[in-house]
């Protein structure tokens, strides 16, 4: 099962690399901001599990402190930001795999106009909403690295402690949950000393798609010409690894 965005392996490999922080930390200065919101304007991550979730990613990602706090600060209204809206699009890329593309803007027409035109250059195309999503559902996900503990050990681990499924990812581990299973059973790894490398709500792909050598390169360039996106931040396909 394969359900992590592909923006987020982006972002990770480039924070690996050192290069383009000031984008990364603006995409989630944004995410943050969008957290406090949809929560009622709540900048307490202890009443916000939302931002709880993506204050962990943002410090995972060597986040500054007080990059953190001006974003939640954007968010309650104590300063002054820009109108922020997410948006969702949905196509297909090279080989005809299927993509939800998940972003923060303050213009959703420009998106719109860039996001088409970033598929277009990379033998991809917008599709209609609803076209793809019902081939993705819902799931916690949680990735873990097992520091050499045995896969096996950990995965039944996961499953008694209420995981739905796990993969696994070279010395990873990833973990799908039923969505409002995905703070419970996170809690419950963190209590048995299983370091967290990160969890959110994915999309989920139901079934994978096969793709040849070539096509798996133009699918990563289509990634990572989507995630150079200033307003794109999570991109989920069907592809398989």
């Amino acid at each position: 099962m394969s359900g992590h965005s592909h923006a987020k392996t982006v972002m990770a490999t480039k924070m690996a690399n050192d290069a383009k922080k000031g984008k990364i930390y603006s995409k989630y200065g944004r995410l943050i901001t969008i957290a406090v919101k949809d929560g009622g304007g709540s900048g307490d991550p202890l009443k916000n599990s939302k931002l709880k979730a993506v204050i962990e990613q943002a410090k995972s990602a060597n986040m500054p402190k007080e990059n953190i706090e001006r974003a939640i600060k954007k968010g309650t209204g104590e300063l002054a930001g820009e109108t922020l809206e997410e948006v969702s699009f949905e196509g297909f890329g090279p080989g005809g795999i299927a993509l939800i593309i998940n972003g923060i803007t303050d213009n959703t027409n420009r998106t719109f106009g860039e996001i088409r035109a970033t598929l277009n250059q990379h033998n991809g195309k917008m599709a209609g909403e609803g076209a793809v999503r019902w081939m993705f559902e819902r799931k916690g996900a949680i990735t873990i690295n097992t520091d050499g503990k045995s896969q096996e050990e950990v995965e039944l681990m996961a499953i008694e402690l209420g995981a739905d499924d796990v993969s696994s990812n070279g010395d990873s581990l990833d973990i799908y949950t039923k969505p409002e299973d995905l703070e419970v059973v996170k809690k419950a790894l963190e209590d048995k000393q299983i370091k967290i490398e990160s969890s959110s709500i994915d999309f989920v792909a139901k079934e994978e798609v096969s793709l040849t050598e070539k096509e798996k390169e133009q699918a990563q360039k289509l990634f990572d010409a989507l995630d150079d996106n200033d307003a794109v931040n999570d991109i989920y396909s069907n592809m398989k690894n």
